[in-house]
């Protein structure tokens, strides 16, 4: 039988339960997830819709309701990646950082991206692909970071050398997990520690 998927909703609509908009939420992320796996496996150009929509027992026309496109749900999966970056400078916070606050900082970052690690797999297979997407959407969100990010690095009240190390130390996690794809081949667990340590010895 198949699934007819209700649609989403950014805010709650007139006559539109709590509970349908969390199911409907709740059947996005579903189609995401399935798609992560295929991108990974397959690659973002040799995976359809219909793929997609198989592997969740619902018609490629249902996905339309969450989805306008393979691109957009390549770009939500994208966006997911964001998240890490986001969510560590929101929690600074307006006190000046110290270092041994912002090593917490990362090594909080470094568990939440081992356990999506799979978003950075993705990210490796599907370079060319996700060169070619540009929505303002994503651009702004690029731009919130980055401008979180240089209002952390500009703090007068933190000594120079040390926001040189915070800014080693973040691309050094990014560096370590996404721009080395695979190449170390080591166990998550071991990565992890092993990031740590690197971590370390640059806020030292």
């Amino acid at each position: 039988m198949v699934t007819q998927i209700a649609p989403t909703a950014s805010v709650p609509r007139k006559g539109v339960s709590a509970e349908v908009l969390t199911e409907a939420v709740s059947t996005r992320d579903r189609i995401l997830d399935v798609a992560l796996d295929l991108f990974i496996e397959k690659g973002f150009d040799r995976t359809s819709l219909r793929e997609i929509a198989e592997q969740l027992g619902f018609t490629k026309a249902a996905l339309y309701y969450h989805f306008a496109s393979k691109d957009d749900i390549l770009m939500a999966l994208h966006m997911r990646l964001h998240e890490f970056g986001r969510e560590t400078l929101s929690n600074i916070g307006d006190e000046p950082i110290t270092l041994k606050r912002w090593s917490a900082l990362l090594d909080e970052m470094v568990d939440q991206m081992l356990t999506h690690r799979k978003i950075f797999l993705m990210h490796e297979r599907n370079q060319a692909a996700l060169e070619k997407l540009h929505r303002e959407d994503h651009e702004a969100e690029h731009d919130d970071i980055q401008a979180q990010f240089r209002r952390v690095l500009a703090d007068s009240r933190v000594p120079v050398k040390d926001r040189v190390r915070m800014a080693c130390s973040f691309g050094a996690v990014f560096s370590g997990l996404f721009l080395a794809g695979e190449a170390f081949g080591t166990e998550p667990e071991e990565l992890a520690d092993m990031l740590r340590d690197a971590v370390h010895d640059l806020l030292r």
